[in-house]
């Protein structure tokens, strides 16, 4: 089927309508009113005509529109002339034929097929032949012949006709169509995706692959202070200056939109953003890369900025009020558990086994209190980056294998048994089991952190599986490669869901099950944790199997022994000029 430009069908639909309408409202009114019956007798007007322009109508209400969305508006058109043409043939049929006050309709129809192709015309045609060969017996009566009856089937060949050479050279490639509705698709999605993205409150900023800004929304211009046109096809380096989060400069090699193309991989930072009027703001930045979907070529990268510096603002007020009220509230706690320690001292003071049990419950309770003060205190410096540290070379198997005898009493004390192992690491991944004491070679696992820390981030996981666990063993393992220095701490108890394991460090997130509802703790242990490994370029996170275990891992940066004794050198000869000075 054949198309024209889509602006006669619309004024031909409308034409339709007011046809359709107007024979709706005769009708009516030829049968509800009687002084009005001509227009039954005489305009055809009955309850026929009324059933096919009201099917009209509702074709055109609610079925036009599937028709043109799915097929084409031309489809649609040529189905809605359809109707209209058979309550014209009923018209026609109840009031003369040839001699009836309809046929210009008709002819006007018979003009407008050729909107169609040169099949409607045909149709048309045949339509009028058909008529012709069932009229021609009554074209002479009473020795007279109907000369108009004929001239207007003549007429109606000659409609046919024009139409042909009217609408032939209008006629518009089907492709052409396609891929016109397709632009302006495409240009109502442009659209579309320019007022949301203008209307989005985070900075959005989008580059090609070679750094160049294509796209840049009201929001990113107000944080750079830089108007949109003149950010157009500049480096975006230029216009999104960046620095480390205390306003430091970034290193000079630091080029995050080439990480972010090199490696093609998702970019996510809190940084400091310098105005181009020299405004300094604190955002949260996310660079992805962009990608065909049905491929891996790069087509650029898109920048997400959100401006945290209110909520950051908010989080160091919380901070330092938590801190302040962790401090003042830690120092009476503490008096008051010295006082009891003393008076459960037999040295110091004589007490009946009576009051010695209601003071042994007050200072297990005040020691509680005072845990609970140091780990707010510890995570609010955590979060605020003022947590100290004092790195220094560890070998990290005897620092374990130590650290192991310190904590074996807590878990025995309970009946689990404990494991201290040690990966060789040779190739076939032979197991050291210390516990045999047997003397053999292992390798030495460096790496540069504060004993102290790491010993608060072992002993709190290690706490954590002794109280979780009702029964079986503990084991703390040491292993590593080239690159990294790996402890893990496993247990036999019954495991952590799922579901709970993503947010496991997160702060005061406890797992909500019988065991943690009766053993007491504050949920922020596993939070300082991964604070304390974080300081050390180091990652933190477990594996379990409800009803089996759970394994914490901590991986740490490794150094090989000649930077190890590099370090070691580099802080004797520090040591040596301080106390000199």
């Amino acid at each position: 089927m054949e198309a024209v430009d889509k602006r006669w069908y619309i004024g031909y639909g409308w034409w339709i309508n007011i046809n359709a309408l107007i024979a709706v409202t005769l009708s009516l009114c030829a049968i509800f009113f009687p002084s009005m019956k001509f227009l039954s007798e005489d305009w055809g007007m009955d309850i026929l005509t009324l059933v096919i322009a009201t099917f009209a109508v509702f074709f055109r209400l609610f079925s036009y529109r599937y028709f043109e969305n799915q097929v084409g508006l031309n489809f649609a058109a040529f189905l809605y002339s359809l109707i209209q043409l058979a309550c014209i043939i009923h018209l026609l049929s109840v009031t003369g034929w040839a001699h009836s006050l309809y046929v210009p309709i008709i002819m006007i129809m018979f003009f407008f097929t050729g909107t169609n192709g040169i099949f409607t015309i045909i149709g048309a045609t045949l339509l009028s032949s058909m008529y012709l060969i069932v009229v021609i017996p009554s074209l002479a009566k009473d020795d007279s012949f109907d000369w108009f009856s004929l001239g207007i089937i003549a007429l109606s060949y000659l409609m046919c006709l024009l139409s042909y050479f009217t609408w032939r050279n209008k006629y518009i490639d089907q492709e052409s169509q396609q891929i016109s509705l397709l632009n302006n698709m495409l240009k109502n999605k442009q659209q579309q995706s320019e007022i949301l993205i203008g209307s989005i409150a985070d900075g959005v900023i989008v580059t090609d692959t070679k750094g160049k800004i294509s796209l840049m929304n009201p929001s990113a211009a107000a944080m750079t202070q830089w108007p949109i046109d003149e950010a157009s096809n500049i480096d975006v380096r230029t216009v999104l200056k960046l620095t480390q989060e205390d306003g430091k400069p970034l290193e000079s090699d630091e080029n995050i939109f080439a990480q972010v193309f090199a490696q093609r991989k998702n970019f996510s930072k809190t940084l400091g953003l310098l105005g181009r009027d020299g405004k300094k703001s604190i955002v949260s930045l996310v660079i992805s890369p962009v990608k065909l979907p049905q491929g891996e070529e790069l087509l650029g990268a898109v920048a997400v900025i959100r401006d945290v510096g209110a909520e950051r603002q908010i989080e160091k007020q919380r901070a330092d009020f938590i801190s302040t009220a962790s401090h003042e509230m830690r120092t009476p706690v503490a008096a008051i558990e010295g006082y009891l320690a003393l008076a459960l001292n037999p040295n110091v003071s004589k007490i009946d086994n009576k009051a010695k049990e209601y003071l042994e419950k007050a200072h297990s309770s005040t020691q509680h209190l005072g845990k609970l003060f140091q780990d707010l205190l510890t995570s609010a410096k955590a979060e605020d980056g003022r947590l100290t540290s004092h790195p220094v070379v560890v070998e990290m198997g005897e620092f374990i294998e130590q650290l192991a005898e310190d904590l074996r009493f807590s878990a025995e004390k309970k009946g689990l048994s404990v494991e201290f192992i040690i990966n060789s690491g040779a190739p076939d991944g032979e197991v050291i089991d210390t516990s045999k004491e047997l003397k053999q070679v292992r390798p030495l696992y460096y790496s540069n952190v504060d004993p102290d820390r790491i010993r608060e981030v072992v002993t709190n996981i290690f706490d954590n599986a002794v109280k979780y666990t009702p029964e079986g063993k503990v084991a703390l393992g040491l292993t590593g490669n080239d690159e990294v220095v790996q402890i893990h701490v496993s247990d036999t108890g019954p495991g952590i869901p799922p579901e709970d394991i993503p947010h496991l460090f997160q702060k005061f997130y406890r797992v909500d099950n019988t065991a943690t509802r009766t053993i007491g703790g504050t949920g922020l242990g596993l939070f300082i944790c991964k604070k304390i490994v974080e300081l050390y370029n180091g990652s933190i996170w477990a594996e379990s199997t409800v009803g089996k275990g759970s394994t914490f891992y901590i991986n740490l940066p490794r150094l090989t022994t000649a930077k190890a004794s590099q370090l070691k050198l580099t802080v004797e000869k520090d040591q040596l000029v301080s106390d000199k000075a």
